[in-house]
């Protein structure tokens, strides 16, 4: 009796390997940085309800990062977590590290098809006359070098024909002072953009910016909250009438990592509903 037991355990645990490391090439991956939770959830749940097996990244907390693979689970979809600080460059191999290894067992093989790097450092000293050395390099460090080395060190398994959108900002055509080392990062990441379009078109790989503008995430929900005039001012400044949700960005990213989005590269859409496009009168 016990060497049958023995045998049905083995059955049981070879049938869960098999269920989890299925090698299929008709499915397709997906690593979004800083998705757990705000506009990186939105992206993710977009992109698992499209079919993709998603890595969800956060960099600090777990807990977020699992309840977003369990939102992906629920709707049907598959995905797996992990966590990596892109503030620093070891963080940074450690997440294409983990993210090789997650693509292996959930599909039979390390092979990336979608990078959407989100993740973003929002805050530094603000203001010019505030701004430190300190903040100023860990917004760059988080915004500017993390994506940088990650495309880097991702590159080797992403797939001919694959796709990289990086989330950009309407700040980068608006001058708010607010904001001026953030914006320097998003303007970055726009060049990166374009260049990397022409370095890595001949395999088929589009590059592209989306670029939102407010967006009901939790410090704009709390924002508006405390202060009940916001959201009026903020719709005031846009040509459509509401505040963006996280899924006005998740739909045009869900685009272009499709194979529609296949004729563009190179450009930055802007997802901000109209912000500050100018008098409406």
């Amino acid at each position: 009796m016990q060497e049958n037991a023995t045998q049905e355990t083995a059955m049981q645990e070879t049938a869960v390997q098999e269920t989890s490391v299925q090698k299929n090439d008709s499915v397709r991956t997906a690593l979004v940085t800083g998705s757990s939770r705000g506009i990186g959830r939105a992206i993710a749940r977009r992109l698992a309800g499209d079919g993709m097996v998603v890595a969800v990244h956060y960099g600090k907390d777990a807990e977020a990062a699992q309840e977003t693979v369990e939102m992906i689970v629920r709707d049907g979809g598959r995905a797996f977590s992990v966590g990596a600080d892109l503030a620093t460059h070891d963080g940074v191999r450690a997440l294409v590290e983990g993210v090789r290894a997650g693509l292996a067992a959930h599909t039979g093989e390390a092979v990336l098809d979608v990078l959407v790097n989100n993740a973003a450092a929002t805050t530094s000293g603000g203001h010019l006359a505030d701004e430190t050395p300190e903040r100023f390099d860990r917004v760059f460090a988080v915004n500017v070098r993390a994506p940088y080395f990650l495309v880097q060190g991702l590159l080797p398994v992403l797939r001919d024909g694959g796709r990289i959108i990086n989330i950009g900002s309407a700040v980068t055509r608006i001058a708010l002072a607010d904001e001026l080392a953030y914006a320097m990062t998003k303007g970055a990441m726009e060049t990166f953009t374009r260049t990397l379009a022409n370095v890595v078109g001949e395999r088929r790989i589009t590059v592209n910016t989306v670029s939102p503008g407010p967006t009901r995430t939790e410090g704009l929900i709390a924002a508006m909250a405390a202060m009940p005039q916001l959201e009026g001012m903020l719709i005031g400044g846009q040509a459509l009438p509401w505040v963006g949700r996280p899924e006005d960005i998740a739909d045009p990213v869900a685009f272009l990592a499709s194979e529609d989005g296949r004729w563009i590269t190179g450009t930055v859409i802007d997802a901000s509903g109209g912000t500050y496009l100018g008098p409406k009168r």
